[in-house]
């Protein structure tokens, strides 16, 4: 007789981390409920200043209204249907992405892995269709990071991701940020694309300057090569302008993005110019869930938000209180805080000691924040964070850089 099926006691969240879940992730023991705006509350009652965002995913904050109401008309209609048709929410958000960038189409994925993972695909592709196939090589930067899959971890080249995963899948090259001789010298005939973050946010919050973009702008244009952006982090008004490579008064070729798209609803894209479009033709690529309905309907909306005008200056206004208040605890603890790094709502602090023992310290004060390479603190809020709680998360930084401090304030 077949063993009879005995379904053990599921334990509680309140009972401790459960050994069925994959340990691929330095889990903080903490476990929320519920969110409103920039706080979260956890299934004990207590409450968390949010500057971490879900790593720059909750760019409208916990349950925004206009989100939630969104999101619920779209379920109660119709949640998937696949590519095989044609998806109107796809044409609509497509159409705005297109009127608001260098963009002539879009294509919609789940992640900004995904993202990235299409992007290097169109540049190949690109070449490939012209008549060029042996240029497929794309320059790289270190300390990237362009997702998880076997060929972003190869982009991005850090050791510590491609470590126990077999052979590094060929056709990058790595190089200083910032060293546009490096970089002139590296492209040879096999040379496709260069591939760049305009704000390096894993990396360690490190700021391309304008003089480099504009150096690699130039640099495509001499040698006929593509210029790939990842805004995945830096996208979608983080910086206090809609692509964080507008500060540079450029125009890339294709860009990825996804993240604060979402506004925490799985969304990606990646966006090109025409001629990048010709190349990318039907079963060159594709996504099961990429553009579904849901998707849609909350991008579409977050994109709205962010469109209305005085709402990007209002992140800039935000970015400045911010930054200054930074500078303010960099001063009250230099012998904590080294450097303040970053731009409008994407900002670091690049600290003394080991940058865990100080995220730890810091949600203690429960205050949420992320640790980025370069022992950098990442403080990121919510787009729409306000005043108040930019002085209240400013307060808690403090007590938390005290516990490591001489100069205890």
């Amino acid at each position: 007789m077949p063993k009879p099926l005995t379904i053990a006691p599921q334990p509680s969240a309140a009972s401790g981390p459960s050994p069925a879940v994959l340990g691929t992730y330095a889990r903080q023991d903490i476990v929320f409920a519920s969110g409103a705006g920039s706080w979260l509350t956890t299934i004990s009652g207590e409450r968390y200043l949010d500057f971490g965002s879900g790593v720059a995913v909750n760019a409208l904050g916990h349950a925004h209204p206009q989100l939630v109401a969104a999101l619920t008309a779209q379920a109660e209609k119709l949640w998937h249907t696949s590519n095989l048709y044609r998806v109107a929410g796809q044409e609509r958000l497509a159409e705005k992405l297109v009127r608001a960038t260098f963009a002539d189409k879009v294509f919609f994925c789940n992640s900004g892995a995904e993202a990235c993972e299409g992007a290097i695909k169109a540049a190949r592709r690109y070449h490939y269709v012209g008549g060029a196939p042996e240029r497929n090589r794309i320059i790289t930067f270190e300390g990237a990071f362009h997702g998880r899959t076997l060929a972003t971890i190869a982009a991005a080249g850090n050791a510590k991701y491609l470590e126990g995963f077999g052979p590094e899948m060929p056709g990058f090259d790595h190089l200083p940020l910032g060293d546009l001789e490096a970089v002139e010298q590296a492209i040879g005939p096999e040379t496709a694309a260069i591939m760049i973050e305009p704000i390096q946010g894993e990396g360690g919050v490190r700021v391309a300057s304008p003089t480099f973009m504009q150096g690699l702008r130039a640099l495509c244009d001499e040698q006929g090569l593509l210029l790939v952006l990842d805004e995945v982090q830096s996208g979608m008004g983080r910086t206090g302008l809609l692509f964080a490579h507008e500060a540079s008064g450029i125009r890339p070729d294709i860009m990825a993005i996804a993240k604060g798209l979402g506004g925490g609803f799985p969304v990606g894209a990646f966006l090109v110019t025409d001629a990048v479009a010709r190349a990318l033709t039907p079963g060159t690529h594709g996504s099961t869930f990429g553009g579904n309905p849901l998707a849609m309907a909350v991008g579409e909306t977050v994109f709205d938000i962010v469109s209305e005008k005085g709402f990007l200056e209002g992140v800039r206004l935000k970015a400045n209180r911010l930054k200054q208040s930074l500078h303010g605890l960099k001063d009250l603890f230099p012998d904590v805080v080294e450097e303040v790094r970053g731009e409008g709502l994407l900002m670091g602090l690049k600290v003394k000691p080991p940058v865990a023992d100080v995220v730890k310290a810091v949600i203690g004060e429960k205050l949420l924040v992320v640790g980025a390479g370069e022992n950098v603190v990442r403080i990121l809020p919510p787009l729409n964070v306000e005043d108040s709680e930019i002085t209240e998360a400013s307060a808690r930084l403090s007590r938390a850089l005290a516990v490591f401090s001489k100069n205890k304030q």
